[in-house]
This record gives structure tokens, sequence and C-alpha cells, in this order.
């Protein structure tokens, strides 16, 4: 439908692959309909491609059918405002008074329309594609050996025709886009192993996994390890640095090797509350050159502000271009840090107290409240914050090794256990 003008009423639709994806597809097409709003439905896509869809239709906003990296039981939606961005919080919240209060359904002659792009996916292929810094003909000339997962999600609509795009020879598990996830859907370093041994047997350069709505990329060495999904905006940063002046943004949440990182091209990171419309929000107010979040999550403005697993694939077969070395020795030059996670109950005080005590206890600490408490030092630090999606709180440290980062979670559980929290 490429060319068709987009009304004041138009929402874009679409859907990552899960087994219960078709079943809301449809009810979220009926329930739109029935308040006048005239859809445009791209249908199987990834979440970055349905956000670029909203841009390119000038569209009222977009509905992505997503769960996420969350079990295969569950499903959602996900709400994209008119510049393809996600509803920020006051956003959010004027939507939800929308939605609990009363509002006029269509009559007969006021339902809205149906119809469909199917293009989209072949324009952010293009997009990608299209970027000044990715060399594809040297990519193509290079024949890349990839191993990939696409864990069942939508990545196998997109990220094996890219692969095709860039000349790479590729060795692939999970690509059916059915929704039917053989490991967790999640991409972190646990969930690997098939990945791994893939790269292993098949002597990849690179082994890329994807969520299912692929919007995180995560890596796996060429020696077959899984190396955290906090590297993937690391690297993709080292290579935009080189052509981009400006700084990357990153959550509060995101490994300091985007630091060294940014600190070895002369710039620096800036920090943003969690959430990907915050590090978007932070970018465009900032001109960064890129930014993202630890999760795997790669923003480039190029393309679009939202995170982009296949921006991410070819950012980083440009870097194994230029580096002409093995993606270990690359990484073999930078410090190791050691992550440590936990989270408890959430107490029904409020939580200042125990970020007055956390200020206490670590007087040294430069202090950051943009989203909960973060605790930091040259080389370690503590974040502690209430969950947006579950009733939690968060604690997240990075130290050089994981004795010193079990150390600050330790020590920033007291003021929680305090609370009664188990």
């Amino acid at each position: 439908m490429a060319g068709a003008a987009a009304g004041p009423r138009d929402v874009v639709v679409g859907r990552d692959s899960r087994v219960s994806g078709p079943m809301f597809h449809r009810a979220t097409l009926a329930a739109l309909q029935s308040v006048g709003c005239d859809v445009i439905d791209v249908g199987l896509a990834p979440t970055p491609t349905i956000q670029m869809a909203v841009e390119h239709h000038h569209a009222a906003g977009g509905l992505a059918i997503t769960a996420s990296h969350n079990p295969i039981e569950w499903n959602a939606l996900k709400f994209i405002g008119p510049s393809g961005l996600f509803l920020d919080g006051s956003e959010s919240a004027q939507m939800r008074e929308v939605v609990e209060g009363a509002f006029p359904r269509a009559t007969w002659d006021t339902l809205g329309a149906v119809r469909t792009d199917t293009e989209a996916i072949a324009r952010h292929l293009a997009a990608v594609l299209a970027l000044p810094f990715v060399n594809a003909p040297e990519i193509r000339r290079r024949r890349f050996r990839v191993a990939l997962d696409c864990a069942h999600g939508a990545g196998g609509a997109i990220i094996p025709a890219l692969l095709e795009e860039l000349g790479c020879d590729v060795v692939a598990i999970n690509l059916e886009t059915d929704g039917r996830f053989t490991r967790s859907p999640e991409p972190v370093a646990a969930n690997l192993g098939e990945l791994e041994r893939l790269v292993r047997d098949s002597k990849a350069d690179i082994g890329f996994a994807t969520d299912p709505d692929v919007d995180r990329l995560a890596l796996v060495a060429d020696d077959g390890v899984a190396i955290g999904e906090d590297w993937t905006l690391a690297l993709a940063a080292r290579l935009v640095l080189k052509y981009r002046r400006g700084p990357v943004v990153a959550n509060l949440s995101t490994s300091r090797i985007v630091e060294d990182v940014a600190a070895e091209a002369g710039t620096r990171v800036i920090r943003a509350p969690v959430g990907e419309v915050n590090v978007a929000v932070r970018m465009r107010e900032e001109g960064a050159a890129i930014g993202g979040e630890g999760n795997g999550g790669v923003i480039l403005a190029e393309v679009h502000l939202g995170r982009d697993a296949p921006v991410g694939v070819a950012l980083l077969l440009q870097m194994l271009l230029e580096d002409n070395v093995p993606l270990s020795r690359t990484l073999a030059g930078y410090p190791r840090y050691a992550f440590v996670k936990d989270k408890l109950d959430r107490p029904n005080a409020p939580l200042d107290a125990v970020y007055d005590a956390l200020r206490r206890t670590f007087a040294d600490a430069e202090v950051d409240t943009q989203d909960g408490l973060r605790l930091s030092w040259q080389d370690r630090w503590v974040h502690v914050r209430p969950s947006g999606t579950e009733p939690i709180v968060r604690v997240i440290a990075e130290a050089p090794d994981a004795s010193a980062a079990h150390e600050l979670v330790a020590r920033s559980r007291v003021p929680l256990d305090a609370l009664k929290i188990n």
C-alpha cells in the first residue's frame, strides 16, 4: 500500500510471533475500528519495524502486540506515539485516563477501515543498509560466517534477509516465526548455550541472538562464549564514534564498559532513567551519536529513535570488517566487569528512607536520583530502583570482580531488609 496518504485517525498495528498473537491481533483491529480508527496493518513484524511504520505513514500512533522477552504464555501491547517513540510517563497517564473513562463508539457509517502495508520490513532493511558508515559491498566481500538464533520470534522475518543482503554465510537455529520458544526468550548469556555450541561447531565469526520482538541483540564471540548483552551497545558505539561526534546516552543500569568505549573516543556517557523512551528523548535533547540500554538495545537516530537489533547486526559486522581481527581479540583489549542482579518484594512504605540510608552508608559515592538511587565510583556502581512492571525493588551492581559486586548488593540490601523485605 506504498504511497497511501495517512489521516489523523490512522493507527499502525503489528505483532510478534507469539502463538496468541493472531488472536490479539484480530481483537486489536476490531477494537480500533469500533472507535473509528483507520488501521494500517503491518502484520508480523519486529517492534522497531512497527515504530518506523508509524513515522513513515505519519500516523496518529501505533500498537505493537508483543510481550517482548517474557515467557511464552504472555502477551501485551506496546503503545507508540506519533513520533514513533513509545509513550512517556505523562503520555501514558493521559492515555490511561481516556481508556478508563467513557468514550463514544463509532456508528455503522463511521467505523474504521483496515488496509495492509506489506513493505514495512523492506523499508526497515533499506534504512539499515543505507547507513553511511556501513560498507555493505565490503562486508559482502568478507563473507562472514554468522551463527543466528531468533528464538522463534519475529527476528526470523528480518535478520536472515539482512544477513543475506550482507553476503554472510549463515548457520541458524530457531528461525521459525511460530512463537514456540525452545529456549527462554530473553537473550541473556545463560540462555544461549545452544548458540554457543553452534558458533564453536560451525567456526563462526560471531553469533547473534534476538528476543521475540527484535529490539534486543546479544552476542556470542568467535570462541563460543556469550559475552553479555551490555557489550552490544558498547561495541556498536565503538564503531559509530569513529564517524559521529557527540555523547553516548545509556540508562542508569547499563555497564560502565560503555563509558570505557566513550572515553577511548574522547566523548562521554550521559545517563538516563531506565526505559527506552527515556533514553530516546535524552538522545534527541543531547544530539547523541548513539544510545541504548545494557540489555542489548542499540538506538541510532539515523534509522529511528528506538532499540533495533538489525541496526546492531549491521554495526557489529562493520566493526569486525574494520578491525580485521577476531571478536575475542577485540574484547581482550577492554576491562571486564562482574554484574550482579538481585530483587526483593517492594515494601508498602516509601523508599526515600532506604535511599537516605544508602547515601549515608556510601558517603563517598557520586549520587544520581533520576530513577531510584544510583551510587557510583570510578570502577563500580550500584543501582536501587522500583521496577516499573513488577511489585519488586531491583538492586543491580557492577564491579571489577564478582565478590566486590556481591558486597555492594549485600550492603545495599541492609536498609531494604530493615523494612522487612524478604
